[in-house]
Parts: C-alpha cells; sequence; structure tokens
C-alpha cells in the first residue's frame, strides 16, 4: 500500500500538488533545482509528522481490520452458526467489500471537497475512527446471523472513511523525492499492524468477543491520534469549483482520460488483494480442517507466522521504499512481491504441515513487505489528475475491496464444490501471478 515513482503525470506535478495544499508550505526558500522549492514552498523537507501520523493511524486502523477479518470474524461466526460459517464468511466478505467499493469513493470524494479550519482529511479520519469502533463494538455483541452480518456491513462502511482520506495525506503533504519512502513507512504501519493483530486475536479464538472489543477501542482511537500528531492546516480559502452536475460528475466519476497505467496499476493490486484474501480469510479454517490442528495448535502457528512476519515487514519493509527511492524504480519491486507472494500461496499445496503454513506465512511476509512498501507510490505516481487525488485513490482502493469480495467467495466455491483447500491454493497462485503480469504493462512510471 505504498509506492513513490519517479516520475509523475505530465499534467499533475509535485509542485502544482503543493501549490494548492497549504499544508506543504513549510519555510520560505529561494528557488533551487536541487530542491525543487518556490518562495514559501519546499518539496526537499521531509515532513516527520506525517511519517508518524500515518504510521500510527495505519497500524491502528489496518490492525483491528486484518485480526477481525482474518481470525476474529470467523471464530465468532463459527461460535454463532457453526454449520453455515464457510457459506457466512464469504457472504460477510462480499457484502463487506462491495459496500467498501462505494463507500471508499465517496469518502475519498467527500474529503476531496471539504474546507474546514481543520483541513479536508482530518476530519473525515476522526470521525471515520469513531464510528468505526463503534460498529465493530456492535458487532462483537451479535448472536444471530442477522446481527453479524449487519453490524459487519456498516463496520465495513465506515471504516472506509479512514481509509480513503487517509491515503490521500501521502498525495497532499509529501513530497515526490520522499513520498517512496513516507510510503514504505505507511506500508511498514499497515504490515506491523495487521501482523501484531493477528498474533493478537490467535489469543482470542475461544472467546473472540472480547478480542474484537479490544480492537474496537483501538480503532476508535486511531483518527484522533493522527490527528494529533500530523494536523491539517485549515483549508477554507482553498479554491474549490461550484457545485455543480459537472463538477459532481467530476468528483464521484471515474477518470477517463491519461488513465490507461491508472487502471493497469487499479487491476494489479486487484488480483493481488483477491489471491490473498482468498486464503487469509480462511487460515483459521485450512489450520483446523486442511492441516488438522485444535484451537491451541492453529493459535500458535499463526502467532508464529505473525511474529515472523513481524521482523521481516520491519527489515524489509523499510528498506524497500527507500531503496526504490534511491535507484528510481517502482515497477521492479511490486512485480518481484507478486511473484514472492504467489509463491507463499501455492506452498501448502505441496505440504499440508503445520511447518508449511509458517513456511507461507514467511515467505509471504517478504513479498507483502515489498509490496506494502512500494505499491501505494506506484498508485499516486499513476494518479491521471491530483485535485480529485483522494476520489481516485479511493476508486484504487476498489481493488482492495473488490479482491476481498472475490477471494473468499470463490475459496467458498471451491472447498464447497471439491471438499478440500488444495483448489484454493492453485486459483490464489494464479491470481497473484496475473497482478505480476498485469503490473509489467504501466508505461508511466518506471
Amino acid at each position: 500500500m505504498s509506492n513513490v515513482p519517479p516520475l509523475t503525470p505530465p499534467d499533475s506535478s509535485p509542485v502544482d500538488a503543493a501549490m494548492t495544499d497549504p499544508s506543504l508550505m513549510d519555510t520560505p526558500t529561494d528557488l533551487t533545482t536541487s530542491n525543487v522549492a518556490v518562495g514559501g514552498l519546499s518539496l526537499s523537507k521531509f515532513n516527520w509528522r506525517v511519517a508518524i501520523g500515518l504510521f500510527v493511524g495505519g497500524a491502528l486502523w489496518i490492525g483491528p481490520y486484518i485480526g477481525s477479518i482474518a481470525v476474529l470474524m470467523p471464530a465468532l461466526v463459527a461460535q454463532v452458526a457453526p454449520d453455515e460459517k464457510i457459506g457466512l464468511v464469504a457472504a460477510m466478505g462480499l457484502s463487506g467489500a462491495l459496500l467498501s467499493l462505494i463507500s471508499n469513493i465517496i469518502f475519498g470524494a467527500l474529503s476531496d471537497l471539504t474546507r474546514s479550519r481543520f483541513g479536508k482529511r482530518v476530519p473525515w479520519i476522526i470521525l471515520g475512527g469513531l464510528a468505526s469502533g463503534l460498529a465493530l463494538l456492535g458487532f462483537s455483541t451479535s448472536g444471530d446471523v442477522v446481527s453479524l452480518i449487519a453490524w459487519w456491513c456498516l463496520f465495513m462502511l465506515l471504516l472506509n472513511a479512514i481509509i480513503a482520506p487517509m491515503v490521500a495525506v501521502i498525495s497532499d503533504r509529501v513530497s515526490a523525492k520522499y513520498r517512496g519512502t513516507v510510503s514504505a513507512i505507511y506500508g511498514v504501519a499497515l504490515t506491523v499492524g495487521a501482523t501484531v493483530a493477528s498474533i493478537t486475536a490467535a489469543m482470542f479464538i475461544s472467546d473472540p468477543r472480547a478480542g474484537l472489543a479490544i480492537f474496537a477501542l483501538a480503532i476508535a482511537v486511531s483518527g484522533a491520534l493522527f490527528a494529533a500528531i500530523a494536523p491539517e492546516k485549515p483549508n477554507r480559502d482553498e479554491p474549490r469549483e461550484r457545485l455543480s452536475v459537472r463538477s459532481l460528475l467530476a468528483n464521484f466519476t471515474f477518470p477517463r482520460h491519461g488513465a490507461r497505467d491508472y487502471y493497469l496499476a487499479l487491476f494489479g493490486k486487484f488480483f493481488v488483494i483477491a489471491g490473498a484474501y482468498a486464503l487469509s480469510n480462511y487460515q483459521l479454517y485450512i489450520l483446523l480442517d486442511y492441516i488438522g490442528l485444535d484451537d491451541a495448535g492453529a493459535g500458535s502457528v499463526i502467532a508464529i507466522g505473525g511474529g515472523i512476519g513481524l521482523i521481516i515487514s520491519l527489515v524489509v519493509g523499510l528498506a524497500a521504499g527507500p531503496i526504490s527511492d534511491r535507484v528510481g524504480r517502482r515497477k521492479p519491486f511490486v512485480v518481484a512481491a507478486a511473484v514472492i507472494l504467489a509463491i507463499g500461496a501455492i506452498f501448502p499445496l505441496f505440504a499440508p504441515f503445520a511447518w508449511a503454513m509458517v513456511v507461507a506465512a514467511t515467505i509471504s511476509a517478504f513479498g507483502n513487505a515489498i509490496f506494502g512498501s512500494v505499491d501505494q507510490a506506484l498508485n499516486i505516481e499513476v494518479l491521471p489528475d491530483k485535485r480529485h487525488a483522494a476520489k481516485d485513490l479511493g476508486i484504487l482502493n476498489m481493488a482492495n475491496s473488490g479482491g476481498q469480495m472475490l477471494g473468499p467467495v470463490i475459496t467458498s466455491v471451491v472447498v464447497t464444490v471439491t471438499g478440500g483447500y488444495q483448489g484454493a491454493f492453485v486459483t490464489a497462485f494464479v491470481l497473484i501471478l496475473g497482478a505480476a503480469i498485469t503490473l509489467t504493462f504501466i508505461r508511466k512510471v518506471r
């Protein structure tokens, strides 16, 4: 979820983006070719507050989400409706992802249009954190199938009020010179948050309601902490298009001009996420039903894999972004990451043992760390029009939602038809390898 290509779209330079964003206007400098600074605008200064805010805020929204969808949501579903667990997890993933497809674009566009004393992203991030935290808490109290689906859908809907504006902060407030590094920090935050949450969730497999309540609190404070660390400057005087049918269409529709690479990035991300979620949403059931472990054994494997993944994400993730900045390349990193992820997805097919799941998690951690550190910068670099950055990044995030929607549905169908998880491993491998092939066709970003 983070990348930084050396080239920017020809119709939207870093200077253009910064000059429309007061938050980038730090200390006065003279015009220099090395720093790309004009008057009060400095593109050479690294914004540590934004980097730290993205790390803390990102870890606190992704952690509860991943810990819930991968471990505690299936665990609670198994308690409430054990005979329907496979289909119900797929149905909840599908319905939640459909809502995310829409809400991510809407919240992104609304933040693009927001003018306030607190800026345009921070108000949505704060409210999104509080609202989605309350929804996850409500989910933890569910006692029947209807309430499980309703609360989960509400949680997925509101979570995107954090995601879309937070990702746009990188486009708004980070210069191209450091975008890879900041994207890497955000990507590592997502990996670290997800890993720590997975380890934590493994401790609550037998008591998912308690774990969900803890996660609800974490996500509720995510937005407020981000705002405290990296507040936005007021943007009430920032120009905005006059509200009209045309402006509404511009702010809520898919980009149509100069968007070839943009859509290649979208589909590449989609295939990666679909392949990953074809397995991750069912990792608990894979460990129980395919590997043959009990609850304690499954929890141990998840915790061990998570611990290894945490170390890898810190080392590899923090290195990948800055290296990408230094060599001026994005594409080789994301393509290589996809290939590594594909290998991790197929590995358990050949070894239905607990150790193989740990090895697969280790391989996947390498791929996730690289992809997470560079992909978001790539996404920002292929934006057709930075005036609609949050909306267009929200559309790109449809790849996440769409992948989360398709992956579990595919696994549900495969397991139901074949009676086992072997086909799911093959499907995940093919999808992720398809991502590697798709991403190689991007031209604008090297």
